[in-house]
């Protein structure tokens, strides 16, 4: 029997290692949908309903039949009114990317830092829900229910990565997982914050997620854990606040 290889040296234990994730958003093309042309049709036509109808069987049905489908068809989902919670999600963040372009300020010699482009991009993506914040807490319930609850952590993760990755975070150090997690905080505490803000134009909410990333900043001390963003003046968050969403 031959004998196990000797244990490696501790000081090569000891040396540090690059990571390289096949995981990051910037690492792979972009995933296949996660809906077929059909779903995807349906559950877009449902989501117009949400407003009216709320997060049920009663939208997902009003979709199918508008794309000229019978109401059994709403059987494609066997997640039932969670799927359209997920497309919602999915889509959101999927058209972040095409929301907002740092590219014009900075070619106007306007430097933003990692701070303002997290706070930008949260802003845009809290704006996308407008239209059905009055059914959002019907959302939240949902997705809290235990069978929903891997797939919704799973999807905020991926916001939060994807935030990361538009402002400009391309490192592979161990608090890759740090920030994503600290921010999926900041994010989803604001998301629920906004479903109760009657406040003219959300202004209460801007305001409450300038006070959630400072925190992090300050708790968290993101800057001096971020390799490359070390000189980053998180203490600008806050400050020229946009008050309508970029272009």
């Amino acid at each position: 029997m031959r004998p196990p290889p000797p244990p490696p040296r501790l000081s090569l234990l000891l040396l540090p290692r690059r990571q390289t994730r096949a995981f990051t958003s910037h690492q792979h093309p972009p995933p296949a949908s996660l809906y077929t042309p059909t779903e995807s049709t349906i559950l877009t036509s449902a989501l117009r309903h949400v407003p009216e109808h709320g997060f049920t069987t009663t939208s997902l049905a009003l979709g199918a039949r508008e794309n000229g489908y019978l109401d059994i068809s709403i059987n494609l989902f066997p997640r039932g009114t969670f799927e359209l919670v997920r497309f919602h999600l999915v889509q959101q963040r999927l058209e972040l990317r095409n929301k907002v372009d740092f590219t014009a300020a900075e070619q106007a010699g306007k430097k933003l830092g990692v701070g303002e482009k997290i706070r930008a991009l949260c802003v845009e993506r809290l704006r996308a829900n407008e239209p059905i914040i009055g059914r959002w807490q019907e959302a939240l319930a949902i997705m809290s229910l235990g069978e929903n609850i891997p797939a919704s952590i799973s999807e905020l993760a991926k916001l939060s990565d994807e935030i990361w990755y538009l402002a400009g975070d391309e490192s592979a150090d161990t608090s890759w997982y740090t920030r994503r997690a600290m921010l999926s905080g900041v994010y989803s505490s604001t998301e629920l914050f906004m479903t109760t803000d009657k406040s003219s134009d959300f202004q209460a909410t801007w305001e409450f997620l300038d006070r959630r990333l400072e925190d992090v900043a300050s708790i968290g001390n993101v800057t001096r854990n971020v390799g490359s963003y070390q000189n980053d003046n998180w203490s600008t968050i806050g400050k020229n606040k946009p008050k309508h969403r970029i272009q």
